[in-house]
């Protein structure tokens, strides 16, 4: 007897299905998104009014022949419970389930460490996409070249300027056939202007068998140094002392340095290349130009979530229902403005995330910056960073000689005093400012 196939295949028993895994992190990792991830996990910050991870969601929601996402990190189970909970009734089609490594994996290390779940039904492709990128997540157009092509390996591939490609993972491929030919990670000398997006598409089949072989190899390693080169990863490079030890580092296993340069010698690994924006979220200050990305997004597909066009609101712009915001006061482009948000007279607020609880009093002007929950902006007060441009994939800027934040960010429960002006200024958490600051850390 045949049996009718729904539209979105079930995992269990058939073979056509297919996996997510999203990467979140720890809460180690994130220093870099301090001091909003103080208070936050980076993964549940808020950016275009929704968590990071929700991005990525929704982009797994509209792929078919997904049923079941994990998201895999080291934080503890309560931080995802209530996330998961309300995502669940708002992607009914998917089962999120979170896996919690007992220490950090690396981002190969975890996927291996969790392979007896993600491997359960037996599904043929597994997407792994890291949580702090900002993209479009073009996930079905990845699946179709992976069939096309009966790829082993589809990793999404964007072109950056060729000063910011050393920066990333650098891919050589094939224009014609569009396989990766050479792989490399954060590169000392000019290779590519191809870069690794941090989503990619991988047969079961071949990912764990990788995975396996790295470790196999680094078990076998002579040295008793493991080190990366690059200053960029001197953390990563430590003395083993005893057996456990070792044993414990061998399972450190990272895609980019111990994966994907094999799989290019493999001869089934493609690369789609995106047209469409592309973003890591990676510093605290970086959540602007990724807010300002997902909101032209969901302002170019229609979205209903968004503020409409009007004298004072210069689109995108998105308002949280709970938010108040004074027919006077003018808003956008780019901004979110969170729950519970008031917004008085006469203020100016652009490029910048209000998050929620907060208050900006009258004539107040918010420019390019991030106002942490609960924090107030008196009346007059001007909190503002320095546009970069939107090419730039850093959000530092030099002034005075200085490298300082070109984003203006305050920390939870933050005020600034009427008429005070801060500028480039990354504010610690509980810091009242009454006088005018540029270009400084206030801690």
């Amino acid at each position: 007897m045949s049996l009718q196939i729904p539209h979105r295949e079930k995992s269990n028993g058939n073979t056509g299905a297919t996996k997510a895994v999203i990467l979140v992190g720890g809460s180690s990792r994130g220093t870099r998104f301090r001091p909003l991830s103080l208070d936050v996990p980076k993964p549940l910050f808020d950016v275009a009014g929704h968590p990071i991870i929700w991005h990525c969601l929704t982009a797994i929601d509209k792929v078919p022949s997904i049923q079941e996402v994990y998201l895999i990190g080291y934080y503890e189970e309560s931080v995802f419970r209530d996330f998961i909970k309300d995502s669940s009734i708002e992607f009914p089609n998917l089962s999120i389930k979170y896996l919690r490594e007992y220490q950090a994996l690396g981002t190969a290390g975890g996927l291996y460490h969790f392979r007896d779940a993600i491997l359960k039904g037996r599904p043929e492709r597994l997407f792994v996409l890291n949580s702090d990128v900002c993209c479009s997540f073009p996930l079905n157009e990845m699946l179709k070249l992976s069939q096309e092509k009966d790829a082993e390996a589809v990793i999404l591939g964007t072109r950056v300027s060729e000063d910011a490609a050393s920066n990333f993972g650098c891919i050589v491929s094939d224009s014609h056939t569009r396989r990766v030919l050479h792989y490399v990670e954060k590169p000392e000398s000019h290779i590519s202007n191809l870069i690794n997006c941090g989503v990619y598409l991988f047969s079961t089949d071949a990912i764990f068998p990788s995975i396996r072989s790295a470790i196999k190899r680094r078990t076998d390693r002579p040295s008793r140094l493991v080190s990366y080169p690059s200053s960029d990863n001197l953390e990563s490079s430590f003395m083993i002392d005893d057996d456990d030890d070792e044993n414990r580092q061998n399972e450190v296993i990272r895609l980019e340095q111990d994966i994907l340069s094999d799989m290019a010698d493999s001869k089934q690994f493609f690369v789609y290349e995106t047209k469409d924006f592309w973003r890591q979220i990676k510093t605290a200050g970086s959540a602007i130009p990724a807010n300002a990305l997902y909101l032209q997004k969901a302002w170019q597909s229609g979205s209903k979530e968004l503020a409409a066009p009007a004298a004072n609101i210069i689109p995108p712009v998105y308002i949280h229902p709970t938010a108040t915001v004074h027919p006077t006061a003018k808003l956008g482009p780019n901004v979110s403005i969170g729950p519970r948000v008031t917004v008085g007279a006469g203020a100016r607020v652009k490029e910048s995330i209000v998050l929620e609880d907060s208050e900006i009093k009258h004539d107040a002007c918010v420019l390019y910056s991030i106002i942490g929950w609960n924090s107030r902006v008196g009346a007059w007060a001007r909190v503002e960073g320095t546009p970069t441009p939107v090419t730039s994939h850093t959000t530092s800027i030099i002034k005075n000689g200085v490298k300082v934040q070109a984003i203006t960010i305050l920390g939870k429960e933050c005020g600034v005093g009427d008429e005070i002006r801060v500028q480039n200024c990354i504010c610690l958490p509980f810091k009242e400012l009454k006088r005018d600051v540029a270009n400084e850390v206030i801690m």
